[in-house]
Order: C-alpha cells, then sequence, then structure tokens
C-alpha cells in the first residue's frame, strides 16, 4: 500500500500545482502539454482525481495509528 501512497500523493501534488497555475496565472499545464480537451489530458485529470478520493482514506489511517 505504501507504493500507492506515494502514487497518490504526487498525482494530487501534481493537481494542486495545476489548480495553482490555473488560479494564478490562468494557464492550465495539463491543456499547454497534451492539448484542449485530448484524451491524454482527460486520462490526467481522472487519475488526479482518483488520487484525490484516495487521499481522503489518510483521515483514517492517521487517526487509527493515534489509537
Amino acid at each position: 500500500m505504501k507504493c500507492i501512497d506515494y502514487i497518490a500523493l504526487t498525482l494530487s501534488i501534481i493537481g494542486a500545482i495545476v489548480w495553482g497555475l490555473i488560479g494564478l496565472f490562468q494557464f492550465n499545464l495539463v491543456s499547454a502539454i497534451f492539448g484542449e480537451s485530448s484524451m491524454f489530458s482527460r486520462i490526467i485529470y481522472d487519475l488526479v482525481g482518483i488520487s484525490g478520493i484516495y487521499m481522503l482514506t489518510m483521515y483514517g489511517r492517521i487517526r487509527q495509528d493515534r489509537e
């Protein structure tokens, strides 16, 4: 599970950077690299979204570690 945690964390960080660029500079890095609404862009967005949802499980695991 540790490998999946690192992958999810990395994708979540990438997502945060992309959203930061959009918010601050109105620049979408994913669209700039892979093209607007391309299949690869959608895959990246899907992976980032799934990793964000997976990262929600960290709250439960942190609470278990404290007990």
